[in-house]
């Protein structure tokens, strides 16, 4: 009779026990609570906000962080720190004053994770996806209890006692009891929290047991979680909201027994086909997924308990993604300045020994021209001064001669200034969608002669090498991966060529190929132009050859030689403006 009265009397508390009051908000906007929370196919991370707040997020790599910075809201506790349990791939969440306007929340996760932000009702909510459920965490709790050891090995994480309400209904917090508990019923338990919460609860027909504990302003879930625990007990939700409580053997026998069902599900925007293996992955041992290419579609079949949260997941995966317009400015300039001056002596008698490689002389006594290199004969002096210095299509030539005793004179002067300049401008324009590669080419297929030596026979045939032509790319070459963030920036991988072709002078020796390239990874706003390439090459060649010793002399050193000189001056830049031109959808 006693035991019944405490039971009764714990019942009258349970139902009878008020909500905590929440303070007032003391500015604009105030951040009261963060939690995450279990709900059918997400995992969420909820933060309580009253009033008007602004909200942002990005993503940090090494380790992989989904960073929420609240802009117009303070902090109002520091509540309890993080328990340390990997919660569907959540492994901590830290959360501070980051500016005195700013509230900074850090999600750390076990990988890269898609996920979507929310602001409705007075709540911030980060969601991922997940099959599995999981013991609630809030910063208002003093401390979280994980699922019992004794949860099957082919369910790591799934079956943990967190059930949470509707997630349109479903308040930021749950809310909070008071109650005691000495030898009650864990009937009687939760029935009374069925009654408390709304909710229907479904107990196993062999549960059994007593439960003596007391709870101390926390929120029914949390506690809810904490008694299951106790017991070695688990819950599931089931279609429709209720929550069924039984032991981790009886509900794996649960899965193995429910009857399963096969749906269609059309894919609208992504292929069917890589869409399979993340659906696979979300499926129980029992359940399958088959793509369709002629339909676009999945088969999946799946229990009934489940089949609904798959469809849920697929319509998350299957959504229209942005369309990227990229404008590209390739600038390629090559000049080569080239400035060579030579000076040249002939010394030679008429009828003398004389050189004809500059002047063609002519016999003093017929008159008809000598074509021999020289003529010995007599006494005489014949000279050239600097000989082999030629210049290659002099722009300007002058000769000058003049007689002195019996001999003739002649200078060659030979000067050459040239400028040669290629300017290559090209602006390719595309457009793709996100996360997908676009290429960009600008260029040509050169055919080039490949000569193989080594297929010469080496016996008397007489075989000659094989000849063969084979196509070469050369041009302006641009891949672009975009990829459109959160807040509507631009993130590229960007991987840009230029190159052109050049044969050698030898014949069938081959070609070299020219090329200059860049790859990096940058961050642009919508409709802001970023240079992703700047390269200047310059190379200067420098040649002089004259007459020995006369050639150096101070300031007349000049007139006894041969300078040439050559700069090569090569100038590549790649401009890139990418726009988005669909911001997709749901």
């Amino acid at each position: 009779m006693t035991r019944m009265l405490r039971t009764a009397l714990a019942l009258a508390a349970l139902l009878a026990a008020p909500l905590a009051a929440a303070d007032k908000p003391a500015g604009p906007g105030e951040v009261t609570t963060v939690s995450v929370i279990s709900t059918p196919g997400f995992a969420e991370l909820v933060v309580a906000v009253d009033g008007t707040v602004e909200v942002r997020d990005f993503v940090l790599r090494e380790p992989d962080r989904v960073v929420i910075d609240i802009t117009g809201a303070t902090l109002r506790r520091t509540g309890a720190a993080y328990d340390g349990v990997t919660r569907a791939g959540i492994r901590d969440v830290r959360y501070s004053q980051f500016r005195p306007d700013v509230v900074r929340i850090a999600i750390t996760l076990d990988g890269p994770r898609d996920y979507t932000v929310e602001q409705a009702n007075g709540a911030v909510r980060v969601r991922f996806g997940t099959d599995r459920t999981f013991l609630a965490w809030s910063n208002t709790s003093p401390r979280e209890l994980t699922a019992p050891a004794s949860a099957p090995a082919d369910r790591p994480e799934v079956m943990v006692p967190a059930p949470q309400p509707a997630a349109a209904a479903a308040p930021v917090q749950a809310p909070r009891i008071t109650v005691t508990w000495d030898h009650a019923s864990i009937g009687d338990v939760i029935a009374g929290f069925a009654s408390f919460s709304g909710r229907t609860i479904v107990l196993g027909k062999d549960v059994k047991g007593e439960v003596t504990a007391e709870i101390k302003n926390q929120p029914w879930t949390e506690a809810f979680a904490a008694v299951l625990a106790s017991q070695g007990l688990q819950a599931i939700e089931l279609p429709g909201g209720i929550i069924r409580v039984d032991s981790p053997i009886a509900l794996a026998a649960l899965d193995s027994l429910e009857p399963l069902t096969t749906r269609m599900v059309p894919i609208n925007y992504a292929s069917a086909g890589q869409l399979a293996p993340s659906v696979k992955s979300i499926l129980t041992k029992r359940g399958n997924v088959v793509s369709d290419t002629t339909t676009n579609s999945l088969i999946i079949t799946e229990t009934r308990s489940r089949i609904g949260e798959v469809q849920d997941f697929v319509r998350n995966l299957d959504v229209r993604t942005p369309q990227i317009s990229i404008q590209a400015k390739l600038i390629f300039v090559d000049r080569t300045n080239t400035e060579a001056l030579g000076i040249k002596y002939d010394l030679g008698a008429d009828d003398g020994p004389f050189f004809n490689r500059f002047v063609h002389r002519v016999d003093p006594a017929t008159g008809d021209p000598l074509d021999s290199d020289f003529n010995i004969a007599g006494d005489g002096v014949a000279a050239v001064a600097n000989a082999e210095a030629l210049i290659q299509a002099p722009a300007l030539s002058l000769i000058w001669a003049t007689s002195i005793g019996g001999f003739r004179f002649t200078s060659f002067v030979d000067a050459l200034q040239g400028i040669e300049l290629a300017d290559v401008q090209a602006e390719p324009s595309i457009t793709t969608v996100d996360n997908r590669e676009a290429l960009i080419r600008v260029g040509e297929d050169v055919p080039v002669r490949i000569v193989d030596f080594g297929s010469q026979g080496g016996g008397g045939g007489g075989s000659q090498a094989q000849a063969s032509v084979q196509f070469k790319e050369t041009g302006i070459q641009l891949k672009v991966t975009p990829h459109v963030t959160n807040n509507r920036q631009i993130l590229m991988r960007i991987d840009a060529e230029r190159s052109d072709i050049r044969l050698l002078s030898a014949v069938d020796l081959g070609f070299t190929i020219r090329k200059q390239n860049a790859k990096n990874q940058l961050l642009v706003a919508d409709g802001e132009t970023a240079v992703i390439g700047g390269l200047t090459v310059t190379e200067v060649t420098k040649t002089r050859s004259g007459v020995p010793l006369l050639s150096q002399l101070p300031l007349v050193g000049g007139l006894f030689g041969y300078s040439n000189t050559q700069e090569h001056r090569r100038d590549l830049i790649i401009l890139i403006t990418p726009r988005i031109i669909d911001a997709g959808g749901e």
